[in-house]
């Protein structure tokens, strides 16, 4: 028995078929092959007001507004130095999520005009998520010469993994933040207190010297002249 031959259009769709499947490949080898877009490509180092707030005081009294702005807010500071403040505070969005932001600020001197003292207050926000994970935990029983028996039943206890961090950008966020620390700096007087300055003291002036004792004199009896 003889079959008949294939049509034309049967023959092209068998000859389509291979060029399909490597085009296909082709566009699968690419996509693989290509590098994934990180976060930081987009940094591009051109705004300088998101972080930093610059304050006419000396570095001292803008750590310690700093310090006074995020006891405000119910953080719990770690470290205050003359020149570097740093605050954690706690959240709980849901049930099972939660946050810790770790607020950190670092002044620094910088010269100002007329001879004013000025300082850079540079802030920044690092948040960190935490998640719930369920970590299985099989029993074990002892049975004599056998060793260790697994049973079949097993418990699973809860743990707070860190899911994901992130520094947080929001202009909004510092602007907040930079807003109450000017506060508490007016407060404090803005300008390094000056120092009353003391006179010196008038030298006092010298006692009168005492008068000078009377000579004391001796009666002296007269000796006779012989004659």
């Amino acid at each position: 028995m003889t079959l008949p031959p294939p049509s034309s259009s049967a023959f092209s769709v068998l000859l389509r078929a291979p060029v399909l499947v490597l085009l296909s490949m082709l566009v699968l080898a690419g996509c693989a092959g290509s590098p994934r877009r990180v976060s930081y490509e987009t940094e591009e180092f051109d705004s300088t007001t998101t972080h930093t707030r610059t304050y006419t005081a000396t570095e001292a009294q803008t750590c310690e507004a700093a310090r006074r702005a995020l006891l405000s807010q119910g953080y719990m500071i770690s470290a205050a130095n003359p020149d570097l403040v740093t605050g954690r505070k706690s959240f709980q969005p849901a049930s099972e999520v939660h946050v810790e932001v770790e607020f950190r600020v670092v002044c620094a001197r910088e010269g100002g005009k007329a001879g004013k003292r000025s300082t850079v207050a540079f802030a920044t926000a690092l948040q960190d998520r935490y998640g719930i994970k369920k970590v299985n935990n099989s029993a074990s029983v002892g049975v004599g010469a056998f060793g260790s028996l697994s049973l079949p039943f097993a418990g699973s206890d809860d743990a707070m993994v860190k899911v994901a961090s992130e520094t947080l950008t929001d202009e909004l966020f510092y602007d907040r933040f930079f807003a109450l620390l000017d506060r508490f700096l007016e407060g404090q007087g803005g300008e390094e207190p000056e120092v009353p300055s003391v006179a010196p003291e008038a030298p006092r002036p010298s006692a009168p010297p005492a008068p000078a004792a009377p000579a004391l004199t001796f009666p002296v009896k007269p000796v006779p002249n012989p004659g």
